[in-house]
């Protein structure tokens, strides 16, 4: 179902990952990004995996959650296996050769890595999510970015928007569920019949949900006009951001284990 989708979600917790600050969160998991795609080698690829399912552990965060993490995108997943699979060519004679499909040991090499690197890719940006508030996540995306305000940027109103989207993404979730369920208790029958079919039958549900996406961007820009929001000029902060020596250990911790999995590349 559309509820267990998790993208966007916060769950509350006292952690060491929680604790993070959150501008190191960030940076953190762009460090980790360059980390999945720096690794060549699956022993590089195994050492980011097994890096973040230490994060996911000491952050408390249950397993089920990596799991429902990647739902949405399993599509995406076998496409792209299928691709490596079939259009990669080895140096060898092929694994499997029939009609028009052809396949090589790199073939299957290159998709296996490919879909262990989007999973740890997904469970990784997954985990900012997870441990950080829509608030704090606001607040450091604005922080990160402030030195653009010299060039004019609009820098609070990017983190605001980033974030509102990022935040109505489990709301929007939701109401598709509820409109998918309202559909089929009227009969419609949105999971069978052929391609274009299930394509028609997706009309009634994105009207309703279109309208009430506009409907809540509404009510949410009126809530802001009535609390005379005006930007960020001027406005002071609830919660002060400070590092701790603990965020500059975490820091160090990924900064060796993105040279180590740098220094394997170059060795093996």
């Amino acid at each position: 179902m559309l509820k267990d989708i998790t993208i966007g979600q916060y769950f509350p917790g006292d952690s060491v990952v929680h604790r993070i600050d959150s501008r190191f969160k960030i940076i953190l998991d762009i460090l980790y990004v360059v980390m999945l795609f720096v690794a060549d080698n699956f022993i590089s690829l195994a050492v980011a995996g097994i890096f973040i399912l230490m994060a996911y552990a000491v952050s408390g965060i249950k397993a089920v959650m990596m799991l429902k993490s990647l739902k949405p995108i399993m599509p995406l997943i076998l496409f792209t296996a299928i691709l490596n699979l079939f259009f990669v060519n080895g140096t060898g004679d092929p694994l499997v050769e029939w009609w028009i499909i052809t396949i090589h040991e790199e073939g299957i090499t290159t998709a296996i890595f490919m879909i262990v690197r989007i999973v740890c890719l997904i469970i990784g940006m997954s985990l900012l999510t997870y441990t950080t508030s829509p608030i704090v996540l606001t607040d450091a995306i604005e922080r990160l970015l402030s030195p653009l305000k010299k060039i004019k940027l609009p820098v609070h109103e990017l983190a605001m928007m980033m974030t509102i989207a990022l935040r109505f993404i489990p709301t929007l979730i939701e109401e598709t569920d509820k409109i998918m369920a309202a559909q089929k208790a009227r009969g419609a029958e949105l999971d069978t019949g052929g391609l274009m079919k299930r394509a028609k039958a997706l009309v009634p549900i994105l009207i309703p949900l279109f309208v009430s996406a506009f409907k809540r961007a509404n009510e949410l820009a009126m809530a802001m006009e009535c609390r005379c929001y005006k930007g960020g000029d001027g406005r002071t902060k609830l919660r002060q951001l400070k590092a701790r020596p603990a965020d500059y250990m975490v820091f160090m911790l990924v900064l060796t284990v993105l040279g180590f999995v740098i220094v394997d590349n170059v060795v093996f």
